[in-house]
């Protein structure tokens, strides 16, 4: 699998690239900012974008769903209607950005799949950073958006840090110990680093 890291925009988000060699179909995972960055590295990847995947509904994950759908045609997708809300009013003002952020064209649910030529990812629902944030797994990879980065995990409103943390407990933990942790912020980590350096959980490992 081609997977490619392109930090964006003022809170410096991962956006990623994943492609698939054979046939050239290519996924978009949280395109938060400067749509004509990410553009200019599909083409110069050759791919055929299959998807725009959001992990949640906050702007530094979603201000460039118009322009790539817009240039690619691919849909924008997201979680159920849990961050529907925070996709249509993001708390920002967005107009000044962007005239419109696209609606989603697909709510994907926990045990779908996202599919790109040979390759697949499957929806994980991991609620705590927003009601509808999810983590996409497959070929040993999990991509999660801010619910765990690498040392730490996402912000939560109050009352919403033990909603977090049983997320990753139930869902991103039992992942192998070599899967590859790619998050919305910062640099990769795997889970076993996680299990043995990060505070929040050895919280919730032991």
């Amino acid at each position: 699998m081609i997977l490619k890291i392109l930090p964006v925009g003022m809170f410096v988000t991962n956006c990623y690239l994943l492609g698939c060699p054979r046939t050239g179909d290519g996924l978009v995972i949280d395109p938060g900012a400067e749509g004509e960055r990410i553009l200019k590295l599909i083409r110069e990847m050759n791919l055929k974008i299959k998807a725009v995947v959001n992990t949640h509904g906050h702007i530094d994950h979603i201000l460039a769903n118009a322009r790539i759908k817009a240039e690619t045609g691919a849909p924008p997708l997201m979680w159920s209607r849990a961050d529907y809300n925070l996709y249509q009013k993001p708390g920002f003002p967005v107009s000044l950005l962007v005239r419109k952020l696209p609606s989603p064209d697909g709510l994907i649910d926990e045990g779908d799949t996202i599919n790109f030529g040979d390759y697949r990812l499957q929806v994980l629902s991991t609620p705590g950073h927003t009601p509808g944030s999810i983590c996409l797994y497959g070929q040993q990879v999990i991509f999660t958006g801010d619910t765990l980065f690498a040392g730490s995990v996402g912000r939560t409103e109050p009352g919403l840090k033990e909603t977090l943390l049983d997320s990753i407990k139930h869902k991103i933990l039992p992942m192998d110990n070599d899967t590859a942790v790619y998050s919305g912020h910062g640099p990769s980590t795997s889970i076993i680093e996680e299990k043995k350096h990060n505070p929040f959980v050895k919280e919730v490992f032991h």
